[in-house]
């Protein structure tokens, strides 16, 4: 698939009004009466910071960080939902949210181009990075946050602990040759889980988690490539022995591939981990278990599901993060002209 000249930003500015962005949408139009989430807001974080500091990214990368330092609590746990009127309508806590959020205030603190927001952004990282969560996505999500601290302050602390924490929190790969994975089923952001592992490795300088971090993408791109084009485990989750293709597919799955083959080619080096790239790419532009694209060119904005019967049309923000994040990736693997 040829990469689009346009992401999606223009999709998410009419999903997002003072306070951030939108959850759901009814096909382009945004639901405000699901309100916001963490999770969306924190994913908008982290694209918009791979982007020129110029024009819609910029802005919405303001608004969402706002969301996400706001819905830290003192003690570093986070709130993930938030309704229409602006009123908070869970209570903080460390699972994916938390982890998210520290992802994006680790990528605000190592890129933004405010010093005063990096170092506030920072200070927001330490405060979360004191917690931990019993979730192996949550801890994943974080150390991602934390392998981005490291760039800017190697011998940082509270990243440090919480990427070695993560790497326990994961666990080693099952000495069973047919499921060289370390959780007993595929749930969802799967490849997120190699990528933690990856980076994790890198930042402490732990060789063999970094092996092991490359064993479990290959394993899983391996496993979801079985007719030659991606076919990424679907929403109910997959066990050993249980076949594909499954539905529904969603776009964070593809998204978390395309990251995590970024990681291990920035890593180590070797481009051939930008065939997990295209194949991600490839899967929004139709080359999928239905034959059907999953964005929307005229919006810009990505579709919700790939369905068995065939595509959810709703365009909400994680899905339409989700092909923005992709492309970028693909950006970055694609020939020069």
């Amino acid at each position: 698939m040829s990469v689009p000249a346009s992401y999606g930003f223009d999709h998410l500015e009419r999903m997002s009004d003072h306070r951030g962005l939108f959850e759901h949408a009814a096909g382009t139009v945004r639901r405000e009466e699901h309100g916001y989430c963490t999770d969306d807001n924190a994913r908008l974080v982290v694209v918009a910071s791979r982007e020129p500091h110029v024009g819609a990214p910029p802005r919405l990368g303001r608004l969402a960080l706002g969301f996400v330092l706001d819905a830290q609590s003192p003690d570093g746990r986070c709130r993930n939902r938030m309704d229409r009127t602006g009123r908070w309508t869970d209570a903080p806590a460390t699972d994916d949210c938390w982890g998210r959020a520290l992802w994006a205030l680790g990528t605000a603190a190592a890129h933004h181009p405010d010093p005063l927001v990096r170092l506030r952004s920072l200070g927001a990282f330490a405060s979360g990075a004191r917690q931990r969560s019993t979730w192996p996505h949550a801890m994943a999500f974080a150390s991602l946050g934390a392998a981005e601290v490291i760039t800017i302050d190697p011998g940082q602390r509270a990243a440090r602990r919480l990427l070695a924490d993560a790497l326990d929190a994961i666990g080693p790969i099952p000495h069973d040759r047919a499921w060289r994975w370390p959780l007993a089923r595929l749930t969802y952001a799967n490849p997120t889980l190699a990528e933690a592992v990856i980076a994790a490795g890198a930042a402490l300088g732990r060789a063999d988690d970094v092996r092991r971090g490359l064993t479990m993408l290959a394993w899983l791109l391996e496993l979801e490539t079985p007719a030659g084009h991606l076919s990424v485990t679907g929403a109910g989750g997959r066990g050993p022995g249980e076949a594909g293709p499954q539905f529904d597919q969603q776009p964070i799955e593809v998204a978390a591939l395309a990251d995590a083959c970024w990681r291990a080619c920035a890593v180590t080096g070797d481009q051939g981990w930008g065939r997990g790239i295209a194949l991600a790419a490839a899967w929004f532009g139709g080359d999928n278990d239905a034959g059907l694209e999953m964005f929307d060119a005229a919006s810009g904005g990505g579709y919700d599901g790939l369905e068995r019967e065939g595509v959810n049309l709703n365009q909400g923000a994680e899905s339409t993060l989700a092909f923005i994040s992709t492309m970028q990736r693909a950006r970055a693997f694609a020939p020069a002209p």
